[in-house]
């Protein structure tokens, strides 16, 4: 038998964990899915807006493969630290897999950027996913009337969507009790998604840019004049060398450049050609704005700034310019890429590779691409696995690992567990007259899969 540990639960991991255990050249596999949190499903839990039920409802097919019996979930397991090692873990199993995605942002790097009221999106989706990690007192949002957010992704265009949509339309989500109060109370009218680059060069997919001109009582708005700053939206042969989604998204911004906000209560305006170079100060040393300079298109894809500068108001910045991910103790990193060295999956140490140590997703080919990407990712992970299998099964084993996770201190939370937190957040949202809500805490967590265990 081949026992592996896979370290994350989200779609790269479980993608690896179900290409391990389908294949037929390799009998006998057995896959332990670790995870820190005591949930799995990683981003599509955390990180998909809760608004969005049509990818959320990914979990289901992630689900199916975790029921698998040759698979056993094990959260509220860290590994990296004191208590289970890089090193401890690979005397555990005859391989580990890592795949702990890109857990950090990416700074603006700019004066006042760590000013109160300055964020990062990632912060602000971990908040409204109900991550345990989040810090909830963060967001103050009656207390803000414009908020700015910068960055052109799906990230960008989730979180201002965030900040646009009623208590209505969020009241039959997941999301936690919490944050959907504050949103409620939200003194949000005016919300800034700004790009320092042009629409064509947008990073964001059509589908999700179009939901911001559906969102009852806002208003999405464009400035003609920015617009017409892009050679593409002004050069039909331009235009036809774009992506089909770059083309698709001039479409839908044409439709809205000076169209007439009517009597909208919320405003979200899409701002181009402004690069980010100041967070600018109010009373008590909270941002009250941004100051950006004018940019204009270099003719070589890129921008260069103009020297002519505008200050946009803000009470809330949130940026969304990428993730990096972030080393792991005990594992190699490069700190250029922001991911662990490898090749075809397999971690390389000093350039060779490392006998039963291996990669895949976000930590290993950096955070690009989408959900599915993560799939063909993790399947070539795992058959530089299996051409392995032959030298690793070699390794004698100490036993079940479950065991030795448990005599090192941990609590491990398998399925039954986090079974009992989904019937734990079934029952909180019955009490509140919703659907199923997150529990957004750690002692919440663990004591609803202690419950069930």
């Amino acid at each position: 038998m081949l026992r592996v540990a896979v370290v994350g639960s989200g779609p790269s991991g479980v993608y690896a964990a179900q290409t391990l255990v389908q294949q037929r050249e390799v009998p006998g596999v057995r896959v332990d899915v670790l995870d820190r949190l005591p949930a799995p499903y990683g981003l599509v839990r955390y990180g998909v807006a809760p608004d969005h039920e049509k990818i959320k409802s990914l979990q289901g097919s992630l689900r199916t493969v975790l029921e698998d019996e040759r698979i056993r979930f094990l959260g509220n397991v860290e590994v990296g630290g004191p208590q289970l090692p890089t090193a401890r873990l690979l005397e555990l199993y005859h391989a580990v897999v890592y795949c702990v995605g890109a857990a950090r942002d990416r700074l603006l790097g700019i004066p006042g950027e760590e000013l109160a009221g300055v964020h990062s999106a990632t912060a602000f989706v971990a908040w409204y996913s109900g991550h345990p990690d989040a810090v909830a007192e963060a967001f103050d949002l009656p207390g803000v009337g414009s908020a700015v957010v910068v960055g052109a992704g799906n990230v960008a265009v989730d979180v201002t969507r965030m900040l646009a949509r009623g208590e209505q339309e969020l009241a039959p989500t997941d999301m936690p009790q919490p944050a959907l109060g504050a949103l409620a109370d939200s003194g949000v009218k005016s919300v800034s998604m700004v790009a320092r680059r042009g629409p064509s060069q947008g990073k964001f997919t059509t589908k999700e840019l179009r939901e911001l001109g559906t969102l009852p009582g806002v208003a999405a708005e464009v400035d003609p004049a920015e617009l017409a700053l892009d050679p593409a939206y002004t050069d039909q042969d331009a235009a036809a060398a774009l992506p089909a989604v770059a083309r698709r998204n001039l479409e839908v911004l044409r439709g809205w450049a000076g169209q007439d906000p009517g009597g909208a209560q919320r405003r979200i305006g899409l701002r181009f050609y402004l690069r980010p170079v100041e967070v600018l100060a109010g009373p008590g040393g909270r941002v009250a704005g941004m100051r950006f300079e004018r940019t204009t298109p270099d003719g070589r894809g890129g921008v260069t700034g103009t020297g002519s500068y505008e200050d946009i108001e803000a009470q809330l910045v949130l940026r969304s310019v990428g993730y990096q991910g972030v080393p792991l103790p005990g594992l190699p990193f490069d700190p250029v890429k922001a991911t662990v060295p490898h090749a075809a999956g397999r971690v390389l140490r000093e350039g060779r590779a490392s006998v039963g140590e291996y990669v895949a997703g976000w930590i290993k080919r950096g955070p690009t691409g989408v959900i599915g990407t993560n799939r063909p990712c993790a399947k070539e992970t795992a058959s530089s696995l299996l051409q392995d299998a032959a030298v690793l099964a070699r390794r004698e084993l100490p036993g079940d690992p479950l065991d030795a996770l448990r005599a090192a201190g941990l609590h491990p939370v398998e399925w039954p567990g986090w079974l009992a937190i989904e019937t734990a957040e079934t029952d909180l949202g019955r009490s509140l007259g919703r659907r199923s809500v997150k529990i957004p805490d750690w002692p919440g967590l663990l004591t609803a899969a202690n419950a069930g265990a």
